[in-house]
């Protein structure tokens, strides 16, 4: 078998920030399933609030699965009622994972906006003549 670690490939642009890896495989399907489960550990679950966004994410699917599973459990079979709060939990999850996510990028956005601009702030500029705070003397 292969090595499974990582490997940066320099990016062709040079405006991408983030380095591009690529993973070596196996060449099969199942032979990569089985490495991929190799490297998740128990520790990684203890972690998992650590995640941004993800605990918001989890509760909400969580509550929204049981919640229609309990609805559509009154009208179908069990069958169907946890079909329904599985779909339902991985639809909200994911769903408010990319809204959480895009507020981080769009907050993280306006802080760097502010920090590009506060020495601007500060600069005199050389055209201006000086303001004085205090009242005008009679």
């Amino acid at each position: 078998m292969s090595n499974p670690e990582t490997a940066p490939i320099p990016s062709s642009s040079s405006n991408s920030k983030r380095p591009i890896f690529q993973t070596e495989t196996t060449g099969s399907y199942w032979g990569d399933l089985k490495e991929a489960f190799k490297r998740v550990s128990f520790d990684d679950f203890n972690k998992i609030g650590e995640i941004p966004c993800a605990r918001n994410s989890l509760l909400s699917g969580i509550a929204s699965g049981v919640g229609i599973g309990a609805v559509r459990a009154m009208s179908t079979s069990a069958f169907a009622a946890s079909n329904w709060a599985l779909g339902t939990f991985v639809v909200i999850s994911l769903g408010t994972w990319q809204i959480c996510q895009k507020s981080l990028l769009q907050e993280r956005t306006r802080v760097q906006q502010v920090v590009e601009q506060m020495p601007k702030r500060f600069v005199k500029s050389t055209g201006e003549s000086p303001s004085t705070d205090s009242p005008p003397s009679k």
